[in-house]
């Protein structure tokens, strides 16, 4: 696990980054870490009014330079890490990218559905430890929700995976285990109330946009 407090690279009166320090990730350079960490900030907006959009922080290895290939090391590269983290660079647990790459390895997970469940769950660790409350919620149970392959069994382990389907918010109170949503569609779950609150405050940003 992993936890770091940062003032994402920005020095007391100066406005330039330390590239040996964390910082957002550089838009554009992790499009499936992304694309899946904007699914989850639905899930996030549509169940925790008010927080913010969490954020990919880059964090240089703590090697000076990524390590190439040299005798005997097949090939090997470390890459820096990315974490899923608040907007003012906190964030707990793992990475969400692959640190160390055999020659010509992908940077991100090649399947979508793995990247969206690895960026779900390092996101739901964030704001978990973070934030000190269990999150997401199933309305039903009223109990928090965990990251799963859709149509999860309670005896489940977790080197099961199904990679033809997309990862889902799952619940296992009531004594029957039960999916509650596709990860980035939450909002369809939402008690009428809450959907309407949520609907509201949408239409009120896009008026201000």
């Amino acid at each position: 696990m992993s936890y770091f407090s940062s003032t994402l690279g920005m020095e007391p009166g100066g406005d330039r980054q330390d590239p040996a320090r964390p910082a957002r990730a550089e838009p554009g350079r992790w499009p499936k870490l992304e694309a899946a960490l904007a699914a989850v900030n639905r899930d996030l907006t549509a169940t925790l009014p008010g927080q913010d959009a969490l954020v990919l922080m880059n964090v240089p290895s703590w090697e000076p330079e990524p390590r190439t290939a040299v005798a005997g090391d097949q090939g090997r590269v470390t890459e820096d890490q990315v974490y899923v983290g608040m907007p003012d660079g906190r964030w707990h647990g793992n990475a969400v990218n692959v640190c160390d790459l055999e020659e010509g390895d992908p940077r991100e997970p090649q399947d979508v559905m793995t990247v969206l469940s690895v960026v779900a769950e390092a996101a739901q660790e964030t704001v978990m430890e973070l934030r000190r409350q269990a999150w997401p919620i199933c309305w039903v149970h009223k109990i928090g929700l965990h990251q799963r392959p859709a149509g999860t069994t309670a005896d489940w382990c977790g080197e099961e995976t199904d990679p033809g389907g997309p990862p889902v918010w799952w619940c296992r109170g009531g004594g029957e285990c039960h999916d509650v949503s596709v990860v980035g569609e939450l909002a369809a779950t939402l008690p009428g109330k809450q959907r309407r609150a949520l609907r509201r405050g949408e239409r009120e940003r896009g008026g201000h946009a």
